[in-house]
C-alpha cells in the first residue's frame, strides 16, 4: 500500500473529544484530558503493565533460584513468547469479529485468576507449574494486545493517532522502568510472592478502567463459525501482507529486533543481575535496576526521535535505522562487564534503540493498514515477533549453558544487530 493512502479507521464519536477536527497533530495533554475513552484505556494500561513487570522480575528470580540454569531461564522467556504466538492467529480473527472492549475485559479477568496460581510454586519440582501458568497468562495476553492495538484507532481521531501511539509506547517504557524497579525492590526486600499478588490485583483494576470506555464495535457481523472465520480471515491477512511487501517489512521489524538482540538480552540480564552484580535477595534489586534503565531508554528514545521525525514517512524509516545503531552501541557498552554502572548505561542506550524500532514500526503500520484487517495484521506481526523471540531466547540460553561467555554472546548479538540496519537502508 502506498504511504499516501488514506488511513482507514472506524471512530467512536465522542462530542467532547474534537475527533473530527482537521489540522496538526493533537498535543499529549490535550489527548489525555479531552478524550475520555483513550484516558480510560491508558489508565488500564498503566496499572496492568505495573503488574506485568512485577511478575516478570519475580518469575525470573524464582526460576533462577530454583534451577540455577541459563537454559531454564531462557525457557521461561521462550514460553512467554511462544504462547501468544500459538494463539495469535485465532486472536486476530477474534479481534476483528467481536467486540474489542469485551475481549480486553475478559482477558484481564482471566489473567488475574491465572496469576494468583504462581503462589503455589515453592519447590524445584513445581517449576512445571510456573511454566504452565506463564503459558496460560501469556496466551490470554495474546488475545489482549492485538485487540488493544486494533481498538486504538477506533477511539481516537487521525490527528490524535500518532500522539496516542507515542503515549502508549512511552507508558510501556515508563512502567517497565517503574514496575521493574519497584518489583525488584519488593522481591529483593520482602521476597518474591508479594509481587504475584500485586500483579493479580492490577489486572482487576485494569478491567475496571476499560469497562468505562464508550465504544461501538466497528467490525462487521459474520455468520460463519468462529473456526471457519478464523481460518478464512487469517489467510486473508497473510495474503494481504504478501501483496503489500512494504507493510510486511514493517511488520517484521519487532521480530527481527527480538531475534538478533532484545529477547536474548533479557536472559543475559537475569544472569548478570543474579550472578555478576547481585544486589538484594536473589539479585532482585540489581535485576530490577537493569530492567528499569532499559525501560527508561525505551521511553526516552522514541520521544527524542519523534521530535525530529515529525511522523513523516521517510523520517520514520530513517529513525528505525538509528534505532538499530543505538541498540548495537548499547550492547557494545555492556560487553566488558566492568561494573554495574556501565551495564546500566549499556541497557539504557540499547533500550533507546529498541524503543525507536518498536514505536516507529507500529506507527507506520497504523498509518497504512486499513481498519478492516488491522486486528489480523497486528496479530500476525505479534506472531512473527513471538516466534523469533522464542528462537532468540532459546539460542541465548543454550549458548550460556554451553559455557560461551556472556561477553562473547553479547559480541555476536552486537554484530547481528548491525545487519538489519544495513538491509533497511538498502530497501
Amino acid at each position: 500500500m502506498d504511504p499516501d493512502c488514506s488511513l482507514m479507521v472506524s471512530k467512536l464519536i465522542d462530542p467532547i473529544d474534537k475527533k473530527n477536527t482537521p489540522g496538526q497533530e493533537s498535543g499529549y495533554m490535550e489527548l489525555i484530558l479531552e478524550n475520555s475513552n483513550f484516558r480510560r484505556l491508558w489508565f488500564g494500561q498503566i496499572v496492568s503493565l505495573l503488574g506485568d513487570w512485577f511478575n516478570l522480575i519475580a518469575s525470573a528470580s524464582l526460576l533462577s533460584q530454583l534451577t540455577h540454569s541459563g537454559f531454564a531461564i531462557g525457557g521461561l522467556f521462550a514460553i512467554r513468547m511462544l504462547s501468544p504466538f500459538l494463539i495469535s492467529p485465532l486472536a486476530g480473527a477474534v479481534a476483528d469479529r467481536n467486540n474489542r472492549k469485551n475481549i480486553l475485559i475478559l482477558s484481564d479477568l482471566f489473567r488475574a485468576f491465572t496469576v494468583s496460581g504462581f503462589l503455589l510454586v515453592r519447590e524445584p519440582q513445581d517449576v512445571w507449574l510456573l511454566y504452565a501458568l506463564t503459558s496460560i497468562q501469556l496466551a490470554l495476553g495474546g488475545f489482549f494486545f492485538p485487540a488493544r492495538n486494533a481498538i486504538l484507532p477506533d477511539i481516537v481521531s487521525s490527528r490524535e493517532l500518532g500522539v496516542a501511539n507515542a503515549i502508549s509506547a512511552a507508558t510501556w517504557s515508563v512502567m517497565l522502568a517503574f514496575g521493574a524497579g519497584l518489583g525488584g525492590i519488593v522481591s529483593g526486600t520482602w521476597g518474591i510472592y508479594p509481587a504475584f499478588l500485586i500483579d493479580a490485583l492490577t489486572f482487576l483494576i485494569s478491567s475496571f478502567f476499560i469497562l468505562g470506555i464508550r465504544y461501538q464495535n466497528p467490525s462487521s457481523p459474520n455468520s460463519d463459525s468462529l473456526l471457519k472465520s478464523f481460518i478464512k480471515q487469517y489467510f486473508e491477512s497473510l495474503n494481504y501482507l504478501r501483496n503489500n511487501f512494504k507493510i510486511f517489512t514493517f511488520a517484521l521489524q519487532k521480530g527481527i529486533t527480538a531475534l538478533v538482540f532484545s529477547s536474548g538480552f533479557q536472559v543475559i540480564k537475569v544472569v548478570i543481575g543474579r550472578t555478576i552484580f547481585p544486589l538484594g535477595k536473589g539479585g532482585g534489586i540489581s535485576l530490577g535496576l537493569i530492567f528499569s534503565v532499559a525501560g527508561l531508554g525505551t521511553g526516552i528514545g522514541p520521544i527524542i526521535a519523534r521530535y525530529f521525525a515529525k511522523s513523516q514517512f521517510q523520517n520514520l524509516r530513517y529513525a528505525i535505522v538509528i534505532g538499530y545503531l543505538l541498540s548495537a552501541l548499547g550492547l557494545a557498552i555492556t560487553i566488558p562487564l566492568l561494573n554495574i554502572e556501565t551495564v546500566l548505561l549499556g541497557n539504557f542506550v540499547a533500550g533507546m534503540g529498541g524503543g525507536i524500532i518498536w514505536v516507529f514500526s507500529s506507527h507506520l503500520l497504523l498509518q497504512m493498514v486499513p481498519g478492516t484487517v488491522r486486528g489480523r495484521v497486528f496479530a500476525t506481526e505479534f506472531a512473527i515477533f513471538t516466534l523469533l523471540s522464542t528462537v532468540g531466547v532459546s539460542g541465548t540460553g543454550l549458548a550460556l549453558d554451553s559455557q560461551l561467555s556472556i561477553a562473547r554472546t553479547l559480541s555476536y548479538m552486537c554484530v547481528l544487530t548491525l545487519l538489519p540496519a544495513v538491509l533497511w537502508l538498502l530497501s
